[in-house]
C-alpha cells in the first residue's frame, strides 16, 4: 500500500497520541504542529520508522508571529521521503523570551547550516548544536533582522516623495 497523508497521520497519532494540532493539507502537503519539547523524538520517529522513512531534511526555517503571545517564533521543518516521494511540514512554536529548541544536527547533517542561519536571523537557540554562531551577519550584530520588531522603512525620511509610491 503506498504511503499517503492519512497513513502518516495515523502512525504519528499511534505513537504520540493527541500531542499534535493544526492538521492541514495545503496543496496536498501534510502539515502539523507539535510541542517543541518533542521535536527530536518526532523527527527521530519519522526518520527511523520503516514505513515512513523521512530521511531527507529539505528545509528548516523560522517564522515570527508577533501577535501569538508565548509562541512568537515557529521553527518549521520540511521533510521528504525520497522512496515514496512524499513531503510533510512539521512546526514547533517557542517563546521569544526563551527561544530554545533542540538541534536536529545529530539526525540530519543538513540541519547544521540551516540552524545556524535560523539562529542568525531569528535568534532561535538550537540546544546541542555543535557550532551555533552567526553565519551570514557580522558577529557584532546585537539583534535578529528577520524578526518583525522593526518597521520596514524609516518613517522619518524626508528624501522621498510619497506621491511617487501612490500614497
Amino acid at each position: 500500500m503506498p504511503l499517503n497523508n492519512e497513513t502518516i497521520k495515523q502512525r504519528l497519532t499511534e505513537k504520540f497520541g493527541d500531542q499534535f494540532t493544526d492538521w492541514t493539507e495545503p496543496y496536498g502537503m501534510l502539515t502539523f504542529t507539535g510541542p517543541k519539547e518533542l521535536n527530536l523524538k518526532v523527527l527521530q520517529f519519522l526518520f527511523d520508522d520503516t514505513e515512513l522513512r523521512f530521511r531527507f531534511l529539505t528545509d528548516l526555517q523560522a517564522v515570527h508571529y508577533p501577535d501569538r503571545k508565548g509562541e512568537e517564533l515557529a521553527v518549521v521543518y520540511h521533510l521528504h521521503n525520497l522512496s515514496d516521494n512524499i513531503r510533510i511540514r512539521f512546526k514547533v512554536f517557542t517563546d521569544i523570551t526563551q527561544p530554545d529548541v533542540y538541534s536536529a544536527t545529530a539526525l540530519y547533517q543538513a540541519a547544521n547550516f540551516m540552524e545556524r542561519e535560523t539562529y542568525d536571523f531569528f535568534g532561535i537557540n538550537f540546544t546541542g548544536h555543535p557550532n551555533l554562531i552567526r553565519i551570514l551577519n557580522v558577529d557584532e550584530m546585537d539583534y535578529f533582522p528577520m524578526r518583525k520588531e522593526f518597521p520596514l522603512e524609516d518613517q522619518t525620511r524626508t528624501d522621498k516623495d510619497d506621491e511617487m509610491f501612490g500614497r
